[in-house]
């Protein structure tokens, strides 16, 4: 296997990136490629034959474990047994750090679940199937998801919802489905999963309605960062939204999400997107994703709402707020226009909070949504998201500040808390 290795070097060195040869139906066969990527395409399918003699044994590898609240993830050996039914292991190849992640290895306000393996924006390989897993095989490029899509549910067969029954996020187990326990130990001891994903390790056990098969020629180390936030936003604006050719659209909260939200709103052709976030920092590198104006609310003796109203000669078209803070809810549903205007709330706000605004306001024709990954059903849509990036509609390098090792995923928590950067991508193989 060495000369396959070398080969795949080689390749990957020249081009970013390598072919596979389980080519979906709607790409090209190998036999009609050029003659270099047939060669890569023989030369992939030997190495996905290495990968699958792993199938049905446990697999010993390195992966980023959290021991405690707040204290820096040890990397250490530990043990991945093989997927059970209607399970998939797949190789992560690349993973990125979400706010998600910080919250709940801080554990803040919450029960902690220790110890655990925490990441869930990633891509990755399938290295094996387990039983009654359809649609899924070794070699193929994924994307795990947070949440599901197990086909057969109400919310599954619904155009209007992605919450699947089966599948929908629990933040508290820490187990697989299939049979109560954990794929993940260390000398015995079980390791808990964290959201159904755990990609802060080489290899990892997902749901097989968790996973999103896509375009094998995706660069891993870009598109992984749809699996959770970018995709949130993005579709918080474009499937739920939906501002018009022209619009006006306001963001509440310029973090990635937000940003993936002003970028829906450029890709509507939004003529004006106005950024609103307490931090002024942000609005220069808002503007590469569309953002004309920029508000500080501090910067008012006023309600930020009636600002904008006054702005836009009686509200926005849209807006999208992407904080949890009650406030900017208030806010975000305030200041769209009355006959049209259109509000989607994105944060999540503690369980305990509520929202408050006069009917009047709701009577006057505006409507209020909310929304849940942006609406995407993670194996139906997910795809064509990718393929937006592929056919340069979508812009994901823009959200991308920061590369690590895997070696060094504590400093990608240490950029977070300290608010730098908006993406962390990290190289499992680095």
């Amino acid at each position: 296997m060495s000369h396959v290795r070398k080969a795949l070097t080689l390749f990957e060195k020249v081009n970013g990136r390598c072919f596979h040869p389980h080519w979906p139906l709607s790409y090209k066969s190998p036999n009609h490629l050029p003659p270099q990527t047939r060669l890569l395409s023989s030369i992939s399918s030997s190495a996905t034959s290495t990968m699958s003699n792993t199938a049905g044994l446990v697999i010993p590898c390195k992966a980023a474990v959290a021991w405690e609240a707040g204290k820096p993830l040890v990397i250490q050996q530990v043990e991945v047994a093989p997927p059970q039914a209607m399970e998939v292991r797949i190789k992560i190849k690349y993973t990125s750090l979400c706010h998600t992640d910080l919250y709940f290895w801080e554990a803040k306000d919450q029960t902690p679940l220790f110890p655990r393996i925490f990441g869930h924006e990633a891509a990755g390989i399938v290295e094996s199937v387990g039983e009654g897993v359809a649609g899924l095989e070794v070699g193929d490029h994924v994307l795990p998801v947070f949440t599901g899509e197990c086909g057969e549910c109400a919310h599954c067969k619904s155009e209007e919802s992605n919450m699947c029954n089966l599948l929908r996020i629990n933040t508290d187990r820490g187990v697989m489905l299939s049979d109560g326990k954990s794929r993940f130990s260390i000398n015995g001891t079980p390791i808990n999963h964290f959201v159904g994903t755990s990609t802060f390790s080489e290899y990892t056990v997902v749901h097989s309605g968790c996973l999103a098969k896509i375009n094998p020629l995706a660069p891993l180390d870009k598109v992984c960062v749809l699996s959770c936030g970018i995709s949130t936003g993005l579709g918080a604006t474009l499937n739920v939204a939906k501002p018009k050719k022209g619009a006006s659209v306001a963001i509440f909260g310029l973090g990635a999400v937000g940003l993936a939200a002003a970028e829906g709103a450029r890709i509507a052709g939004a003529s004006r997107i106005i950024g609103v976030d307490f931090n002024p920092g942000r609005f220069e590198e808002a503007k590469k994703f569309g953002v004309t104006e920029f508000l500080n609310p501090k910067d008012y003796d006023k309600p930020v709402q009636e600002v904008i109203a006054e702005m836009t000669n009686g509200g926005v078209d849209r807006s999208v707020e992407c904080t949890g803070s009650i406030r900017a809810m208030i806010s975000a549903f305030e200041c769209v226009h009355d006959g049209w205007g259109v509000a989607v709330l994105v944060g999540v706000p503690s369980k305990e909070a509520v929202f408050m605004t006069k009917p009047i306001n709701v009577l006057n024709e505006r409507t209020l949504k909310g929304t849940f990954f942006g609406n995407y059903k993670p194996r139906t849509d997910l795809p064509t998201v990718v393929d937006m990036y592929m056919n340069k509609k979508l812009e994901l390098d823009k959200f991308i500040t920061h590369r690590l090792p895997f070696s060094e995923i504590n400093k990608a928590f240490e950029l977070m808390v300290k608010g730098e950067g908006l993406r962390c991508i990290i190289s499992m193989e680095d």
